[in-house]
């Protein structure tokens, strides 16, 4: 028994011994764990670390902020002979440092940034490890710190946007200047084109001289009814013998200026000159109807203004002119002759004809053909001469124009205010075929109810309730200009017709021979018309006019039309209210005069009973 006990006695102290060698042991290790005993920075200021931080975890060690300038630090470890080390500066070094036993790592001039010690050692005769000790951060130079980065972007950005803003204001000034220089060549460019305007439209028809310009070449055209007038100087022929050749030009230039005057003042085209022969034509390039009288109108200011150049100089003692004047009335064909020395002229038996009434007519008369005479008797005093013969046409009927018959002249032999209404009345026709022309030439085709027909029918109907009415021949005039151009804004301004239709009467009718008294009467009947304001005579006329399709026998018919107009411009009301609407309208209406409710063709009752079946 004493010999186990001694043996167990035995092992028990070996195993303390064991046990008490293994505590000493790792007691030792414990204590050669590296650790951070100062830092030098630029070698002169020094930064103790404190033991109890090596124990700390890693991530609660020592951190160090460091100004730009002490970039040049020194890491001192803990002395200790038996321990091997690494050295790796994380964000600096590239690679660990070699195993070596100096306990100490130097780094000069670190550059701005943030930095990491880590080191691996190894303990003689024991274990080792890696750890960090240190964080480490160094500030850049103030000029490069976040705040100035910042700055220097902000600077940046100002000086792109004032160096994009100063780029821009010299190419706007340049853009400025190029402008004006455009506009000024622009301008210059605009003046040549009307003076070339011009210039062409003192030798050619503005028309003519238009379609030139832009296709480079005049269509020929036939004129049905034009009338042609010629003059020539009588014994012209032995004046110029005696007469000295500047004075003879001047004189004939003085003439022709004032026919110039003339033939403008009444819208006549002048055609050419011949020597002392002048030569215009009416009805050119506008058609018209009032040509012949226009024209004998002109014939006779240039036989009053002749006779008075006559009597002045018989008293002056000097040799006077005199003047022959023919004029006949027919069909002629006019364009542009010639390519590099443009010319108008006119071609046709009409011409022929005229030269003809001129040579064989008398000085200080006016010589019309049997054809103008029939355009013109009402208008002129005539002396038959009878038929007189002409080369190459056989006898020909002719008469001399004394002047305007006694009833349409005024104490001075001219026109007076029947005779402009009376050509008033025939330009009333001239200004239908117009409208008419514009409205298939210009119209939307989806003008299904406010078309050419429906303004025929207003005209016709304005033209038949004013005589049955008895209206006098100046107001007809007036309502019947208002009844053509009614419905005329519709073709350019589907919201605003009313508008538009007082536009297109201040622009045309001036160019018919109609005054401002006609343009402004005839735009007060208009907006009469549109707001429905009746105030006289002529308005009730134009209302009952406009609104005779309601009492039609294809009311029906014109009622489908208007809503389907209506439709496409985007005016579509609904079924229940269209059908509910022309029903009231049906109802409500009363034709104004006395002569549109005797020509009503189907009463309102029956109109709504088919307006009614016509919507089941």
């Amino acid at each position: 028994m004493s010999y186990f006990v001694r043996l167990n006695f035995l092992f028990g102290i070996i195993l303390f011994s064991v046990l008490l060698n293994a505590s000493a042991a790792q007691a030792s290790f414990s204590d050669v764990t590296p650790s951070i005993k100062r830092i030098l920075i630029n070698g002169d200021s020094v930064i103790f670390i404190s033991d109890s931080s090596r124990l700390q975890p890693a991530e609660f060690r020592q951190n160090i902020i460091l100004n730009y300038r002490n970039n040049n630090i020194t890491i001192e470890l803990q002395p200790a002979d038996s321990i091997n080390y690494q050295f790796f500066l994380e964000g600096f070094d590239k690679e660990w440092s070699n195993w070596k036993r100096i306990s100490f790592k130097e780094y000069t001039n670190l550059p701005s940034g943030r930095y990491l010690f880590k080191i691996r050692y190894i303990i003689l005769g024991n274990n080792g490890g890696e750890t960090s000790l240190l964080s480490l951060r160094v500030l850049p130079l103030w000029y490069f710190s976040r705040l100035a980065i910042i700055f220097y972007l902000i600077v940046f950005s100002l000086i792109i946007w004032a160096l994009y803003d100063l780029l821009n204001l010299r190419f706007a000034r340049k853009l400025y200047v190029l402008e004006q220089i455009i506009n000024k060549r622009t301008e210059d460019l605009i003046i040549e084109k009307e003076k070339t305007e011009a210039l062409l439209a003192n030798v050619l028809p503005k028309n003519t001289a238009s379609e030139l310009m832009e296709k480079g070449k005049a269509t020929k055209i036939k004129y049905n009814f034009v009338t042609v007038l010629f003059s020539d100087i009588q014994g012209f022929t032995k004046i110029a013998e005696e007469m000295n050749p500047e004075v003879l030009i001047d004189e004939l230039d003085k003439f022709f200026f004032y026919f110039d005057s003339v033939v403008e003042k009444f819208g006549i085209e002048k055609i050419k000159t011949i020597g002392d022969a002048y030569m215009c034509a009416g009805g050119i390039p506008e058609k018209n109807r009032t040509n012949p009288v226009e024209v004998i109108l002109a014939a006779l200011e240039m036989k009053s203004y002749m006779k008075k150049l006559k009597e002045t100089s018989q008293l002056e003692g000097m040799k006077y002119w005199d003047i022959r004047i023919g004029i006949h009335t027919g069909t002629v064909v006019a364009g542009v002759v010639g390519q590099k020395k443009l010319s108008y002229d006119i071609w046709g038996d009409t011409v022929n004809t005229a030269s003809r009434m001129e040579s064989s007519g008398e000085a200080g008369k006016i010589n019309i053909s049997g054809t103008t005479y029939e355009f013109v008797k009402e208008f002129f005093t005539c002396e038959f001469r009878g038929k007189m013969p002409v080369k190459y046409k056989g006898e020909l009927e002719m008469y001399f124009v004394n002047g305007i018959v006694p009833e349409l002249c005024d104490e001075n032999g001219g026109p007076n205010r029947k005779f402009v209404v009376k050509m008033q009345m025939i330009k009333l026709q001239d200004i239908e075929e117009m409208v008419a022309k514009m409205f298939d030439d210009e119209a939307p085709p989806n003008l299904y109810f406010h078309n050419s027909s429906m303004v025929k029918n207003i005209s016709n109907q304005v033209e038949l309730l004013s005589r049955a009415e008895n209206l006098p021949d100046e107001e007809f005039i007036n309502l019947k200009l208002a009844s053509v151009f009614l419905l005329t804004g519709y073709i350019s301004d589907y919201e605003k017709p009313m508008e538009a239709s007082l536009r297109l009467v201040e622009e045309i009718l001036p160019e018919y021979g109609f005054d401002q008294e006609n343009v402004e009467s005839a735009k007060k009947i208009i907006r009469n018309c549109f707001t429905d304001h009746q105030e006289s005579l002529t308005d009730n006329i134009l209302h009952d006019a406009r609104y005779d399709y309601l009492g039609r026998v294809d009311y029906m018919k014109l009622t489908d039309k208007l809503l389907r107009e209506r439709t496409e411009y985007g005016n579509h009301p609904d079924n229940k209210i269209w059908i509910e609407f022309q029903r009231m309208q049906l109802s409500d209406h009363q034709f104004i005069t006395k002569t549109a409710r005797l020509l009503r063709n189907v009463p309102a009752e029956d109109q709504i009973a088919g307006l009614q079946m016509n919507s089941e």
